[in-house]
C-alpha cells in the first residue's frame, strides 16, 4: 500500500543552525519552509529533505539519505571544492578507491554533514554519465 506514496528522508540535527549553514554552504540547499518541525528542503521530483531537531543527530552508523545523482564524479568534485570529505571503507566486499564504490555499473560515495548523518551520492548504471 505506502509503494503509491512518495516518501522524503528525515535528519536529525543537534543545532538547526549548524545545520542550515553547512547544507547551505556545503550541499547549496536553501530551505524552501521552515517550521517548528525544522528545515523542508525541496528536492528533485518532489521529494523532500527534511532536518529536524533531535539529541540523537549523529547516532545512527547506516545511511540516513541517498541523492541519486547523474554524474558521481561530477558531484564528488564539487562537494569537495566546498570542503566536503567523502568516506573511505575497505571491507569484504565493499572498498571504496578515494572515497568512490564501485560495483557493477553503480557508482557511490558517502559524506556526513554537520551533524554526524551518513548521506550518499549514487549513480545508477542506467544514468547518463
Amino acid at each position: 500500500m505506502l509503494d503509491r506514496f512518495p516518501v522524503y528522508a528525515v535528519l536529525p540535527a543537534a543545532d538547526l543552525d549548524r545545520a542550515r549553514t553547512w547544507w547551505e554552504e556545503k550541499a547549496g540547499m536553501t530551505p524552501t519552509t521552515e517550521d517548528p518541525g525544522g528545515l523542508w528542503y525541496a528536492c528533485g521530483d518532489g521529494t523532500w529533505v527534511v532536518i529536524t531537531r533531535s539529541q540523537f543527530a549523529g547516532t545512527a552508523q547506516n545511511t540516513a539519505a541517498s541523492f541519486k545523482v547523474d554524474d558521481v564524479a561530477a558531484t564528488m568534485a564539487t562537494l569537495r571544492s566546498k570542503g566536503v570529505r567523502f568516506e573511505d571503507y575497505n571491507l569484504p566486499e565493499f572498498k571504496t578507491i578515494d572515497g568512490l564504490f564501485e560495483y557493477g555499473g553503480y557508482r557511490a560515495a558517502w559524506f556526513k554533514d554537520s551533524e554526524g548523518n551518513t548521506i550518499e551520492i549514487g549513480q545508477a548504471p542506467s544514468d547518463p554519465a
